[in-house]
C-alpha cells in the first residue's frame, strides 16, 4: 500500500537479492583477497542494510556464497569472450559477469535470458554508460557455451 507520492517498489525480491550480491561481491573483488573467507563478514554486513527485506535473502546468500566460492571456475566460463584483460574490468562489470556466470552455469531453473536480463539491469543501474551493452555480449556468449541446448531451442523457435 502506498501514500502520498511514495511508489511502490517494482522490484521483485530476487532482483534485490542481486543488487545485494552485486554489492557484496564488489566490496570482495575491492577488497583484492581471492579466498573466500571474507564471505561470511560481507553476508553479515550487507544483511544489516535497512532494506534488506526487501530481497529473497536464501537468492542472496546462494549468489554471493556460489560467486565467491566458484569465481576462478566462473573466470574461465567467461574470459574467452572479453575484448580486453580481465584485470582491466571495473568491478562492477566484473561482479555482474560474475553472478550472470554463475546462474548460467549453476542454476538451468533460472531461463538463460531471465540470467543476462537480469545482468544487463544491474549493469544499467550500476555500471558505466555502456557496460551493459559489454555484459550482454559477454553473457549471450557464455550463454551459448554452457546451455547450447536451450539457447538453440530458443533459436529454433524463432
Amino acid at each position: 500500500m502506498t501514500t502520498g507520492n511514495s511508489r511502490p517498489n517494482p522490484r521483485s525480491a530476487r532482483r534485490r537479492a542481486r543488487e545485494f550480491a552485486l554489492q557484496g561481491v564488489y566490496a570482495w573483488l575491492v577488497r583484492g583477497d581471492e579466498s573466500s573467507k571474507d564471505a561470511g563478514e560481507i553476508d553479515a554486513h550487507i544483511r544489516d542494510s535497512d532494506e534488506f527485506h526487501e530481497a529473497d535473502a536464501k537468492w542472496f546468500r546462494t549468489l554471493l556464497h556460489g560467486v565467491i566460492g566458484q569465481a576462478p571456475a566462473l573466470r574461465e566460463t567467461f574470459t574467452p569472450y572479453l575484448d580486453r584483460p580481465l584485470e582491466e574490468l571495473s568491478p562492477i562489470e566484473h561482479g555482474i559477469l560474475l553472478i550472470g556466470s554463475f546462474e548460467l552455469v549453476n542454476h538451468i531453473e533460472v531461463p538463460y535470458k531471465v540470467a543476462i536480463n537480469e545482468a544487463v539491469e544491474l549493469a544499467k543501474e550500476f555500471g558505466g554508460s555502456d557496460g551493459f551493452k559489454f555484459v550482454n555480449g559477454v553473457l549471450d556468449r557464455t550463454a551459448a557455451k554452457v546451455r547450447q541446448a536451450e539457447v538453440d531451442a530458443a533459436a529454433a523457435r524463432r
